[in-house]
Formats: structure tokens, C-alpha cells, sequence
């Protein structure tokens, strides 16, 4: 599941690496009470946090051993949007791929803006309404680990169905797919040189109505079990309790806020 942190590039000094276009390389989550959310996700996966960058507002980055692996931005109080988990895809050139993105039936949330000297950034969403980021690096690369205990491991599209959706992303980021091969399961791996990066599911009428499609992110986690506990103490909720994936041990589970992502022990 984190074949993504393969993906060869540029390093900086603190590990981060200049991923090729297409490849997931940030994660970030707007929340209501940002400093409630801090407490939250420094208790359960040992985070400390940076301010910054200022033209994103109050944001903070999470790091992980010193080294920054996710972003927390408050939302403004009259904004009600969905609390999602967003992953950001990295590209050469924001703006192109913002229009990329318009020309192939997606529409352009948020940007592209600049996020000072960190780099060049929108917000998109997919023709199904999957919201996901883009990222131009300048001098924040994105995420330094990638599979570690506390850092994120994967990212997944949950979608009605893969064939037209995986076409969109293919127009925008180029990648090429590999398909899993079954008469029951909607399921395609994306890849970015012949590596794997993210994945797409189709869930058909499984889908949940009340998030409809949407990328979910995977963090990695010592033992599954017991972060589940630590995410109901915390004041989070279980959304399916842990169980054998098809990469590991795995759990969906949703912060206070409702924000929902999966815990992973992937296999070795």
C-alpha cells in the first residue's frame, strides 16, 4: 500500500522528496476548532505542530519526528463545508493543471493561489464531486514520510463507479491504471511510472449517500486495535470496526469533528 513513497525526485533536507507530477504528496484536513483538532491527532498519532503558511490562515503543519507529514487549516465560522481528510497531487504547473481539470468536466474550487514562498495550490473537484488538492512545490515539497507509524500510507478514491472517473484523472495527471480483475469488485490502481500511487474503488450502491464519492486517506499505525481505542477516547467514533483489508489490519474511523479516515498496518 505505500509503494507511493517509492517515487524518485528531488530531496530536501528534511526528507521530503519532489514527487513526479500525479504522485500524492500532502495531506490536509479543514476543521472547525483547530486548536481542539491539534489535541486531538498530536494524542493519537504523536504529532507536534508548526504555524504556517500564513496566506492559508490559521494553519498549522503536523510534524512527526521533526519531520512534516499533514496540514490542519480552520475553516472560517460561516463556512459549513464537509470536514474531509484532502489529498493534494503534485504538478509541475498548477494553473495548467487547474485548466486540465475545467477542460475534462471538473471544476476548480479554490485557486490557484499562492502559498507564499511553500508553493502554488487549488482545490478541485472531480465530475462525480470528489474534492481533492493540487500542489505545485517551491520550497515545501510535501509530505517527509510516507508508511511510517503516524504519517500517511495511502490514498483512495471512493467512487460510484471506476471506468469514468478513472478517465478524468487519466486526462488530467496522465497516469495509466492496472485493473483488478473480478466479477464483484470496482477496484483500479493508478500508477505514475509504472509505480502504483493511489487507488480507485467502486462501491455502485454502496456508496455512502451522505458523503457520496470522496478520497479517503490511510495512516499508518503500530497496531490497529488499540488506535481504535485511542480515537473513542479521544471523543472520535468508529465508522467499520477493524478487519483484514486486502494490504492489512484496517479501521475507518472519524475524528470529534467528524472528519473520517482509515487506520492501516500494512502488511510487510
Amino acid at each position: 500500500m505505500t509503494e507511493a513513497r517509492g517515487s524518485t525526485g528531488q530531496r530536501d533536507g528534511l526528507g521530503a522528496v519532489r514527487r513526479t507530477p500525479g504522485t500524492p504528496t500532502w495531506v490536509s484536513l479543514m476543521a472547525h476548532g483547530l486548536a481542539t483538532t491539534q489535541e486531538f491527532y498530536g494524542a493519537l498519532f504523536g504529532w507536534e505542530f508548526q504555524p504556517g503558511p500564513e496566506q492559508l490562515g490559521p494553519y498549522v503543519r503536523a510534524l512527526l519526528d521533526g519531520h512534516e507529514v499533514a496540514g490542519i487549516g480552520q475553516l472560517p465560522p460561516d463556512h459549513h463545508l464537509p470536514i474531509a481528510w484532502t489529498p493534494y497531487m503534485a504538478s509541475d504547473d498548477v494553473d495548467a493543471t487547474a485548466e486540465a481539470v475545467r477542460h475534462c468536466c471538473g471544476t476548480i474550487g479554490v485557486g490557484p493561489l499562492d502559498a507564499g514562498p511553500a508553493g502554488r495550490m487549488a482545490i478541485a473537484v472531480d465530475p462525480a464531486g470528489a474534492v481533492f488538492g493540487i500542489w505545485q512545490a517551491a520550497e515545501h515539497l510535501g509530505s517527509a514520510l510516507v508508511g511510517e507509524p503516524g504519517a500517511p500510507a495511502w490514498n483512495e478514491l471512493v467512487t460510484h463507479e471506476t471506468a469514468g472517473v478513472v478517465k478524468f484523472y487519466q486526462a488530467v495527471f496522465g497516469y495509466t491504471e492496472e485493473a483488478v480483475v473480478s466479477a464483484d469488485f470496482d477496484y483500479v490502481t493508478l500508477q505514475v511510472e509504472g509505480r502504483p500511487v493511489a487507488s480507485v474503488h467502486g462501491m455502485g450502491q454502496a456508496l455512502p449517500r451522505d458523503r457520496g464519492a470522496h478520497w479517503m486517506t490511510y495512516f499508518e499505525v503500530a497496531d490497529v486495535d488499540e488506535s481504535v481505542d485511542r480515537v473513542v477516547e479521544l471523543g472520535g467514533h468508529v465508522v467499520k470496526p477493524a478487519r483484514a483489508g486486502t494490504h492489512g489490519r484496517v479501521a475507518t474511523v472519524a475524528d470529534p469533528e467528524g472528519a473520517v479516515f482509515t487506520l492501516v498496518r500494512s502488511e510487510s
